[in-house]
């Protein structure tokens, strides 16, 4: 504990649990009040001055803690001590001197709210810091104290007098100030007998009046209420069962007078009551087990962990005070007490040297915790279980496990694993005290190996990364050395064992021919002739110690210019070289050649490839050309009525431009309309030289020269269209329609569009051929699904005749005039009215037809209606509208169907089979 510091120890309720379910706290809702119902306060001896405590002195660095749940609200604290105070911050401080703090003082903190009815009580416990506490106490000494505390209560306490005295002339009088009651102290487990006596309330007026007591507060009339009663007439006070300091450890009580009539006789006075503790609640660990650690090798005194055990018995007593100490160690190894405990702090801590993961990696520790300051014929205890494991430090090195490896290895391989090294270390696996690092400290100065560490089994895997050759080394001897990752720790040696030699025999193999020189470069002009020798490509055997002849072949030659010869190597043309040629890239062509082997005994044959580059130089063997190769111009020279030309030429520099542009003299007229100017190197500009020229296709041929030596010369033609232009100098529509002429695929889109045109025209005629024939193939205007000639019509209802009928027929004959009609609005026409065009003459049906004139009759119909422009379409059915001006008929109301003369019907079997059904109903009377 520092000097000046004040520490302030908060004493849970006792049996209050904060065990949560799932491992998982659940957070209480906020109430407000105070943090703890109970605060130990260690007063410092520094803040003593001499033996006294000065006026405003704070006595503690903490604060009694109030939670408001952030209601902002203004409390106040009051003391019931009136030589000790709380400030609103919490602070606990002297309200004045206090001469003396030999023993422990008790008092209550009241917090009420400015503006909140509500009050919160806590009681505050000060005692100073080295106070010697009582001797452990034996069961004989417990009774004893407790009577003592019961024997040591005040027995009556008297409602304090009323003492006045005059102040001033003017009669005015002040109250002196109230005694202040001593506090009750009631010890906590009592067993009673209960209800158990503390005090008599009493007020020097019940000589005089009848007296009734009565108290109130926590405790007597508010919860929890029932803990103390008063004997109303006698004023006794009692305490009617057990109490638990750790559930409340004081009461705040207030005493009343009233006389029989229920009036006030004396002020109220308040009493404080504090429970005083008894070991009733044994320590407890925060944790059931406690994992540390400590590095292997530690020297005695080294910290390992802590271990913390909790009382809520009253720490400022020996109730409360914890004493630790180890019960076992498992295992006992090297020696069976390794470690040590601060009986008062809980730290554990090493006693003896000797630790060593590699033999014991983890230790048991057995920790008690007993209060009573460790009395354990008194006290009550209390154990847990410390964990402590052994961190490993890097104080094995690591160790080859044979002094000499050897391995094999074929010359021109790579990523071939030669040999694995084993070693052994001790120290704890896959850390970087285990982990091997190994090197190759002599023998391989061209670094042809390396060593890699498998990190699952900690070998060396010896590995080629550079070829070797047969023919240049044909053994190597390493050494070779493995460390860790971690340095030794300090005042380990390493180990002899940690070095090793490696000893490496390199396989002979049947090695490919090489080429010297690859790829190989050489110059020549393009164009050589064929047969001309290029080079001599020829390769070498790196199989010095075995003699075997080299041959030849070509690989990969995209040109078929080139053949080798097959014993020596020698390149030679069997084309023309052409530097313009598609496979030549950037000037260079490349052709690549196989080179193998005889082969060895036992071995395959070896091939190897080499490359052969021509650089082709270019000469002058390519003429310019022009574009574009057609252009138009308008038939009256314009500033802006001219060909751009361009020249452009295969060949490289200085065998290309500047070119020259010039027109032939043959024939006469191209120089006479035409001109030609060169605009720079690569251009130039083709105009008319006449003011007019007629529209048309013009052919106009242009010698072009380049500047290489000897200058090659092209003649190229240029079509040329002249045609009308309009203000903008542009070609008008009809103007480029009459100077252009008819190329092969405009002429190809016309012999298709007329071969179109005819298809169409052959399928519409085959169509209509088709129809007519369909409608000839008709007898009838009507399908024959239509016709109702050979079925029989039921009529559900004849009705009685056109005389019992009130029809106006006149209506059916032809009008007088048709002025009526023709006058009618357009749109508006009735259905049963005569066309206002001519009609076609249908022929009339004589009024006693024979039947071999039906179908004549039937026939002109047809032709009649086939020619009547009026009549419908001839696919849908004739809508007759106006019926005629009258009918040769007699009225049907005038045939007589009763009359009983007989009729032939032998004439209907000749009308054919449409009728054969009627012949048989009218001409089988004699069958009936």
């Amino acid at each position: 504990m520092n000097a000046g510091c004040v520490i302030l120890a908060c004493t849970l309720l006792a049996g209050a649990s904060s065990g949560s379910k799932a491992g998982q706290p659940l957070k209480p809702p906020c109430r407000p009040g105070f943090s703890h119902n109970f605060y130990t306060v260690i007063v410092s001896r520094d803040v003593l001055h001499g033996q006294s405590i000065l006026k405003d002195t704070s006595l503690s660095s903490e604060r009694v803690k109030f939670e408001d749940c952030q209601r902002s609200r203004e409390v106040g604290f009051f003391s019931s001590d009136p030589n000790f105070g709380v400030r609103p911050d919490g602070t606990v401080y002297a309200e004045q001197e206090v001469a003396n703090l030999s023993e422990p003082v008790q008092f209550m903190v009241t917090a009420r709210g400015l503006h909140d009815p509500h009050i919160w009580e806590t009681t505050v416990k000060l005692a100073l810091a080295g106070h010697p506490h009582p001797l452990p106490l034996t069961k004989i000494g417990i009774e004893e104290m407790l009577s003592r505390v019961w024997e040591s209560q005040p027995r009556i306490i008297k409602f304090p007098r009323k003492h006045q005295r005059g102040s001033s002339s003017n009669g005015l009088r002040r109250q002196k100030r109230d005694w202040v009651i001593p506090p009750i102290n009631v010890p906590e487990n009592s067993r009673g007998p209960f209800p158990h006596m503390l005090v008599r309330i009493r007020s020097d007026q019940d000589k005089d009046v009848g007296i009734r007591y009565s108290i109130t507060g926590a405790g007597a009339d508010q919860p929890p209420s029932g803990i103390y009663n008063i004997d109303p007439i006698s004023g006794n006070m009692f305490v009617t069962q057990p109490l638990d300091r750790e559930e409340r450890a004081s009461f705040h009580l207030r005493a009343h007078a009233v006389d029989m009539n229920g009036n006030q006789v004396e002020n109220p006075i308040d009493l404080y009551i504090y429970v005083i503790d008894m070991n009733d609640n044994r320590p407890e660990f925060q944790n059931q087990v406690y994992n540390g650690s400590v590095a292997e090798g530690s020297k005695p005194g080294s910290s390992v962990m802590q271990v913390t055990a909790t009382d809520s018995d009253d720490s400022t007593t020996a109730n409360g005070m914890v004493r630790y100490r180890i019960l076992s160690q498992t295992p006992h190894s090297p020696i069976p007490n390794m470690f040590t405990i601060n009986s008062e702090t809980g730290d554990i801590v090493t006693v003896a040297a000797g630790l060593d993961r590699e033999k014991v990696s983890q230790y048991t520790i057995i920790v008690q915790a007993t209060d009573m300051e460790g009395n354990l014929n008194f006290g009550l205890s209390n154990t847990a279980t410390a964990l402590i494991s052994i961190t490993d430090i890097n104080d094995n090195p690591p160790e080859l496990t044979v002094r000499t490896f050897s391995g094999e290895v074929p010359e021109n391989k790579v990523n071939v694993v030669v040999t694995n090294l084993t070693v052994v270390d001790r120290d704890q696996p896959h850390s970087p005290n285990w982990n091997a690092v190994y090197r190759i400290v002599s023998g391989d100065p061209s670094g042809h190996f390396t060593i890699r560490t498998n990190p699952i089994t900690n070998e060396g895997m010896l590995t080629v990364v550079k070829p070797v050759d047969f023919e240049m080394n044909r053994a190597f001897m390493l050494t070779v050395v493995v460390s860790n990752q971690a340095h030794l720790a300090s005042g380990i040696q390493s180990s002899l064992q940690s070095t090793a030699g490696v000893t490496i025999s390199v396989q002979d193999v049947n090695e490919p021919p090489v080429f010297p020189v690859n790829p190989k470069m050489i110059r020549f002009e393009e164009g050589v002739p064929a047969g001309t020798t290029l080079t001599v490509f020829a390769a070498q055997d790196p199989d010095h110690f075995v003699h075997q002849s080299v041959r030849y072949s070509k690989l990969s030659d995209p040109a078929n210019w080139l053949k080798i010869n097959r014993t020596n190597g020698q390149i030679t043309t069997m084309a023309l070289l052409d530097r313009e040629s598609m496979y030549v890239k950037n000037n260079v062509y490349e052709a690549t050649f196989l080179a193998f082997d005889s082969g060895k005994s036992g071995s395959p044959q070896a091939s190897g490839t080499g490359t052969l580059q021509i650089y082709l130089i270019d000469v002058n063997d390519n003429a310019p050309v022009l574009i574009p190769r057609e252009a138009q111009v308008c038939e009256r020279a314009r500033p802006n009525s001219k060909v751009n030309i361009t020249a452009s030429d295969a060949d490289a520099d200085p065998n290309v431009g500047p070119f020259v542009f010039e027109l032939p003299s043959f024939p006469a007229s191209v120089r006479r309309n035409w001109t030609i100017s060169r605009l720079s190197g690569d251009y130039a500009q083709l105009r008319l030289r006449i003011p007019y020229l007629e529209a048309g296709v013009y052919e106009i041929p242009i010698i072009v020269s380049d500047s290489g030596n000897p200058p090659l010369t092209n003649r190229s033609v240029i079509r040329v269209k002249v045609c009308p232009c309009d203000d903008n100098g542009d070609c008008s529509a009809t103007g480029a329609v009459a100077a252009a002429g008819l190329g092969t695929g405009a002429i190809i889109a016309i012999l298709i569009c007329i071969i179109i045109l005819l298809s169409m025209v052959l399928l519409f005629v085959v169509w209509m051929k088709r129809r007519e024939k369909e409608r000839q193939a008709k007898p009838l205007l009507i399908d024959p699904e239509d016709d109702v000639r050979d079925n029989i019509l039921k009529y559900d209802e004849e009705g009685g005749g056109e005389e019992d009928q009130d029809y106006d027929l006149s209506q059916l004959q032809q009008p007088e005039s048709l002025e009526h009609i023709i006058n009618k609005p357009s749109g508006v026409r009735r259905v049963d009215e005569r066309p206002v065009i001519a009609e076609s003459q249908y022929p009339v049906r004589p009024s006693l037809p024979h039947p071999g004139d039906i179908g004549d009759f039937i026939n002109d119909g047809l032709r009649a209606a086939d020619n009547d422009p009026t009549a419908p379409p001839y696919d849908s059915l004739l809508v007759f509208d106006y019926e005629g001006s009258g009918s040769t008929a007699g009225s049907v109301s005038s045939l007589n169907s009763t009359s009983s003369g007989d009729q032939d019907y032998d004439y209907l079997n000749d009308w054919g089979p449409r009728f054969k059904k009627l012949a048989d109903l009218y001409g089988g009377g004699d069958d009936d």
